[in-house]
């Protein structure tokens, strides 16, 4: 490994501990404004960041980079006034940090409860969508964190011009720059250096694909919050609100195939099935969806008129898959039981949701399935940092400590004990 990375990376390091500490007294109305300032920024800076973002895209297709990898790297007004918008919603959200919850007496009279307080320095690898420079850094502001980004090689401009809006916004309020960086080297080893580094960074952050994720986690010193993949289901239950689960059936899959988030597999209680999948199918058929479905649902829809090559039979593997393509498996299953048994054994924990008037099944489904995300009556695709409320995510965890489903501002804090007195000695 290059002496030379290794000073570079040395130095994001040290500037990133130094930051984090300026960052984490920071006032609320400090960070408020800092995250109005970026807003403000992204709109009036739109077309630079369109032109770095060109850069990219063109790079990008001369490598024979397309589909929803080729999506994913965009930049468009839509995206960048969705990213203004997500720091606006975090400004105007409470200030969590020294927060003190639980203070309880004690019998020996000390007061003991916990406060919350800003991790320190995370460490942010992800690949494609460089609107996650954003979300990343205004999560660091809010919740008081320094933080050191590492996109992928393929958005390298467009992160670059992103990361220094961000360092603008906080020096025109009076925060260090250096409490967002940029690795700006494409350089592999960065990220090795990176994950290797407890002495600067206090836990890392994969976004992106399944082996990008599975090496961090393998080779990082440094704590992880991931996950791996989103094999995402949904269970129709009945078929008193038909046209609605229709609805959210074909929005879950259709409304965008590349996001984890979005729906790869189906269950539908069996007595059910003669009237609602070939309906079901129909509308996906006519998206160009391919059905990966069990034998049982193979007889009903072979006999139906669909395109040669979308209707399928399933595998064991099929269970387990995220397609992130116009692909869904479907499987039909006797009853709530064997629906719950199935997600909790083929399921990646992502978000799983159930079509249901039964509110026994409903609250039985929620407290039962082992997942980071549990919906009633609604599409996979809400489960989103931005639509859960939390200003941006900085991804979705499936691990069970700490941080599970969308990770906010939040999720980038912990909690220490604080004990108050008044002269009281231990007996």
């Amino acid at each position: 490994m290059s002496t030379s990375l290794q000073n570079q990376m040395n130095d994001l390091g040290l500037a990133a501990r130094q930051a984090s500490r300026e960052i984490a007294r920071a006032s609320a109305a400090q960070k408020k404004q800092t995250l109005l300032a970026l807003a403000r920024l992204l709109r009036e800076e739109e077309g630079q960041l369109l032109a770095a973002n060109q850069i990219d895209l063109a790079q990008a297709q001369a490598h024979g980079v397309s589909g929803p990898l080729f999506d994913r790297l965009k930049l468009n007004s839509s995206v960048l006034q969705t990213c203004a918008l997500g720091c606006e919603q975090l400004a105007l959200m409470p200030d969590i940090v020294g927060e003190i919850v639980g203070l309880r007496e004690q019998p020996s009279g000390i007061r003991v409860g916990q406060m919350r307080v800003p991790i320190g320095v995370f460490g942010m690898i992800y690949e494609s969508r460089p609107n996650v420079t954003i979300e990343a850094a205004s999560l660091s502001i809010k919740s008081g964190n320094a933080c050191i980004l590492r996109g992928g090689s393929e958005a390298i401009e467009s992160n670059k011009a992103l990361a220094l809006l961000v360092q603008k916004a906080l020096t025109l309020n009076g925060l260090p720059r250096t409490t967002v960086q940029l690795i700006q080297t494409t350089d592999r080893d960065a990220v090795g250096m990176l994950i290797r580094s407890p002495q600067w960074v206090d836990v890392i952050i994969p976004r992106g694909g399944k082996g990008l994720i599975a090496r961090i986690t393998e080779e990082a010193k440094v704590p992880v919050i991931k996950h791996l993949d989103g094999n995402c289901h949904t269970y129709v239950d009945d078929l008193q609100e038909q046209e609605m689960y229709l609805k959210v059936i074909e929005n879950a899959k259709t409304q965008k195939y590349s996001p984890c988030n979005a729906l790869e597999s189906l269950l539908i209680k069996e007595d059910l099935a003669r009237e609602f999948l070939p309906k079901m199918a129909a509308i996906l058929w006519s998206h160009g969806v391919e059905l990966r479905v069990c034998e049982r649902a193979y007889g009903l829809l072979s006999v139906v008129s669909h395109k040669e090559g979308l209707l399928v039979k399933a595998t064991e593997q099929d269970w387990f898959e995220e397609y992130l393509a116009p692909i869904l498996s479907i499987k039909l299953v006797r009853d709530l039981n064997e629906a719950i048994e199935h997600i909790n054994h083929y399921s990646s924990h992502h978000t799983d949701a159930i079509l249901t008037q039964n509110h026994v099944h409903a609250q039985r489904f929620l407290r039962e399935v082992d997942s980071a995300s549990v919906m009633i009556n609604t599409s996979t695709r809400f489960a989103d940092g931005f639509e859960f409320g939390l200003g941006a995510e900085i991804g979705i965890s499936t691990d069970k400590f700490h941080a599970r489903g969308p990770v906010g501002v939040e999720g980038l804090t912990s909690l220490k004990y604080i004990v108050l007195g008044q002269g009281e000695v231990r007996a």
